[in-house]
């Protein structure tokens, strides 16, 4: 449904304003002095020449409203994301010193190995006896088996020892602290048996406590039908939204094939409820009364299914969406869909302005919008006279539209490209449908002995038939395209393009083509030239891997890792190949620190390394030094693991770095003693990676 004129879609118009001042809030969160008053001013103005239409003959000046009310909704965001950002509050628990911090339990507890995770709002802070009232959120993490038994709305008295959230420290690697930010977190804190006591129960909102206790308990049904532990997975994270049990196997299934969205109880699922809803009921369509009683009755089911997933972000975001959706079908002739969609993100923004940073909210907001605008045109492309064809069309259609829209936002954060996205979802659009009627008919159903084992079996099955389609397309040839990392120029033209190529096609306008080529020729520019530096750069990055060592030798798309960390080790997923893919360093090779390498650009014998114009002295457990020659002049001494450091190889070295395998007690030693004789030093003890050109 594209507007033919911006005057259909005011609220799309007026929400880009808010979101623009909402940027602005976040990204340089500072309250200029002024934001009341331009606020009451512009306010005041709007409110005068509203009641003063005519008199002042405003219709004259259309221009004027415009004026007045999109710097309204700018400061408005703004004042909405600094209002929102728990750091300017004065009461914040970081900002004053205390010996404990009353806390409740504000989400599920996400149970990891021996590791039990939770967010918790701070209420109290307690300092020599005093209790003073405080606010804020904290990550807490507890290493102890009791604390598997904690529950949402729990109070916990806990000692104030926490610590900034850390950025990442290496090239690539996923921002956790930009990613707790984005959700009103900024400290951490890490508590042992016994550092935690529990205050009393029931603080959290009992609705939210019922729905998810009534969640659980849903869970262990589907456990009690059930066999396969997979399937169990699949069925609770697709139904309930409990992904808690889900394996890294059945997620990169689903993500390499396109298909992951169906991992997440969002629009699509609540979408199948709806259109199985409104056809059992069209029978009341025939009056306005029935279609009034019909919308009340659909809206009420979408909420309990909200409820029956644990009211989880998604899934409220959708049923949001859908009622206001269902409203103003319901009490309109002719309503733009998109100016609903747009009513409904004011909503959500107002109540949280930081979910404009959520990679959920964005993708969903964006899916819609493209099945709105892009589908009637994809749909429009081929005609079938087949009943059957043209439904399959139109399944494509929507599949097509979806993947266009989202794909640019899905690169940017996600770096791949399902190639089949198509068939996936073609082939399990049936079976999902099924598992989820089959599902909430199981769950909805009391307990019966033949009934309930019969309707886990088919479940089970339908399960297990999508995971092994998914898994044969995903080890098809080219079922994806990884490694994909753009910049946010390259992001925001690839929007550019793909929204100038859909009007083009919808409008037949030359300007619009125009526009989609000018941006692909400078996409093109933008990535050849990329890829062009990555090809004559050559470098070492010295990794900090906390506990463990790490140096990357880049030579081109040729590479060297040297580290004592394993490739199939999670730190190494995480913390190494997103620097190698995001360097487009393709054709690399690992060795620990005591192998010796022999390359045509990097040679290493012992503790020594000479990497083009570069040398290199390294000292740990791993790199045996006997002796070094005198004419070996060191441009970099890497110091780990604790080894001493002779100050006589220090001062023939122009850079020591001190690496974060190092205590800090020995880290404070060595910079002593570099500072005492002037060396130059960079010290990855909590710090980022150091990356140095060679050549």
């Amino acid at each position: 449904m594209i507007a033919n004129h911006k005057g259909e879609i005011p609220v799309v118009i007026l929400l880009i304003s808010f979101i623009a001042g909402i940027a602005g809030g976040i990204y340089f969160n500072f309250i200029f002095g002024w934001l009341t008053v331009l606020l009451l001013l512009y306010g005041i103005s709007f409110a005068v020449l509203g009641l003063g239409y005519a008199q002042f003959k405003i219709y004259q000046n259309r221009w004027l409203g415009g004026f007045l009310i999109h710097p309204i909704l700018f400061l408005l965001g703004w004042a909405a994301a600094t209002g929102h950002n728990e750091l300017n509050s004065t009461d914040h628990f970081a900002k004053s010193s205390a010996q404990y911090l009353a806390v409740t339990v504000t989400n599920e507890p996400r149970v990891k190995g021996d590791l039990v995770s939770f967010t918790a709002a701070a209420k109290h802070s307690i300092n020599v006896g005093k209790t003073t009232s405080v606010s804020g959120n904290i990550l807490i993490t507890i290493k102890d088996d009791l604390a598997k038994k904690l529950f949402y709305g729990e109070e916990l008295l806990i000692p104030a020892k926490f610590a900034a959230v850390d950025p990442p420290f290496n090239p690539g690697e996923f921002n956790y602290k930009q990613y707790l930010a984005n959700h009103n977190i900024h400290c951490q804190a890490f508590l042992y048996p016994g550092q935690y006591v529990i205050i009393k129960a029931g603080q959290g909102n009992p609705v939210i406590a019922y729905a998810l206790t009534l969640r659980q308990k849903l869970v262990r049904k589907f456990q009690a039908d059930m066999c396969d532990t997979n399937a169990i997975a699949v069925a609770s994270t697709l139904i309930l939204g409990y992904k808690a049990d889900l394996s890294n196997d059945i997620l990169q299934a689903y993500s390499k094939t396109g298909t992951i969205h169906i991992l997440s109880v969002s629009g699509g699922h609540v979408a199948i409820i709806y259109l199985l809803l409104s056809w059992l009921m069209r029978f009341l369509n025939s009056s306005q009364r029935g279609r009034i009683l019909k919308a009340l009755i659909i809206i009420t089911l979408i909420w309990a299914y909200s409820l029956l997933t644990g009211f989880s972000p998604a899934v409220c975001r959708a049923a949001i969406m859908l009622s206001l959706i269902i409203t103003g079908k319901t009490y309109a002739q002719y309503i733009n869909t998109l100016n609903i969609l747009a009513v409904s993100a004011f909503a959500m923004l107002l109540y949280d302005p930081f979910l404009t940073t959520d990679v959920g909210f964005q993708l969903s907001y964006l899916a819609v919008a493209g099945l709105v605008i892009f589908q009637p045109i994809v749909y429009n492309w081929f005609h079938f006279s087949n009943w059957f064809g043209d439904k399959i069309w139109m399944a494509c259609s929507v599949s097509i539209a979806a993947q266009v829209i989202t794909f640019p936002l899905s690169a940017y954060y996600f770096h791949q490209f399902p190639v089949y996205f198509l068939m996936s979802n073609l082939l399990i659009a049936i079976p999902v449908a099924a598992i989820l009627y089959i599902g909430i008919a199981l769950l909805l159903l009391p307990q019966m002995p033949f009934v309930s084992q019969g309707l886990g079996y088919v479940l089970e099955s339908c399960i297990v038939f999508m995971n092994k389609v998914l898994a044969y397309i995903e080890q098809a040839p080219y079922a994806s395209i990884g490694k994909i990392w753009l910049t946010t120029s390259e992001y925001v033209l690839l929007y550019a393009i793909t929204l100038s190529a859909f009007y083009f096609i919808y409008s037949k306008k030359a300007g619009y083509i125009k526009a989609a080529l000018a941006g692909v020729l400078l996409f093109s520019l933008s990535i050849g030239i990329k890829h062009l530096k990555i090809d004559n750069s050559q470098s070492i990055t010295f990794l900090n891997l906390r506990k463990h060592s790490g140096i990357v030798f880049k030579n081109g798309r040729q590479g060297v890792v040297l580290t004592d960390v394993a490739d199939t080790d999670k730190n190494f997923q995480y913390a190494i190949q997103p620097g190698l893919d995001s360097n487009r360093i393709t054709n690399y090779k690992i060795y620990n620190f005591g192998n010796d390498i022999r390359a045509k650009y990097l040679l290493k014998h012992q503790g020594i390394v000479q990497f083009l114009d570069k040398k290199l002295l390294l000292l740990n457990q791993s790199s045996p030094l006997q002796s070094i020659p005198q004419h070996f002049n060191i441009d970099y001494l890497f110091t780990a693991n604790n080894m001493f450091t002779d100050s006589t190889l220090m001062t023939r070295s122009k850079m020591m770095i001190i690496d974060g395998s190092n205590t800090e007690k020995h880290v404070k030693q060595l910079i002593m003693k570099a500072e005492l004789q002037n060396i130059k030093y960079y010290n990855l003890r909590r710090n980022k990676s150091l990356t140095v050109l060679s050549k």
